[in-house]
């Protein structure tokens, strides 16, 4: 992951309109790159800063993918957040992709943190679980529109990236697979 981040460097994404910055930082993996700047949200080829295209996603994560997923076609995008000291992400719902009906595959790296959940509706009654280095959890079916936020990390619980803080890695498809998914 350090090798990837070093050919895709984190980047500050702000928010539509406002202009605000992210608490977190971001890179991707994969052939396209989910990335926020006053211009929305969108999924892009290359890198908002350096121009070069996404390095690859790495092998063990496409298994990853394929084995929770059951999925031949792999992800486009392996989105990477980075939780500093304070960085929080607000609920909101996985939408931009046009493949709706494939899940999205969250592994948690580092820092735990605490995840937060509800339903399709923002005003959905919401519960809250605790996230180790090592989690994952798949948004699919029923749950794919689902409102998810980290309300919280907690600093320096994981030694596994020293620096990093929490490290969150999100598959997901965004162009429609080539035949549809029946039944998930």
């Amino acid at each position: 992951m350090r090798a990837h981040l070093e050919a895709a460097p984190l980047f500050q994404p702000v928010m539509p309109g406002s202009g605000r910055p992210f608490s977190v930082r971001m890179s991707n993996f994969g052939p396209l790159g989910w990335v926020s700047d006053r211009a929305g949200y969108r999924y892009e080829p290359c890198h908002p800063v350096t121009g070069r295209p996404w390095p690859p996603l790495p092998e063990a994560l496409r298994a990853l993918w394929g084995e929770l997923t059951g999925l031949a076609e792999p992800p486009e995008c392996g989105l990477v957040n980075v939780y500093g000291p304070g960085a929080r992400m607000g609920l909101h719902q996985d939408r931009d992709e046009a493949a709706l009906d494939c899940p999205v595959v969250s592994v948690s790296l580092g820092d735990g943190a605490l995840f937060r959940i509800g339903g399709p509706r923002r005003r959905d009654p919401t519960r809250s679980l605790r996230l180790a280095s090592g989690d994952v959890v798949v948004l699919g079916g029923a749950a794919r529109l689902a409102f998810h936020g980290i309300d919280r990390v907690y600093a320096v619980s994981c030694r596994l990236l020293p620096g990093l803080g929490r490290v969150n890695l999100t598959l997901r498809r965004v162009t429609p697979l080539a035949r549809p998914l029946r039944g998930r």
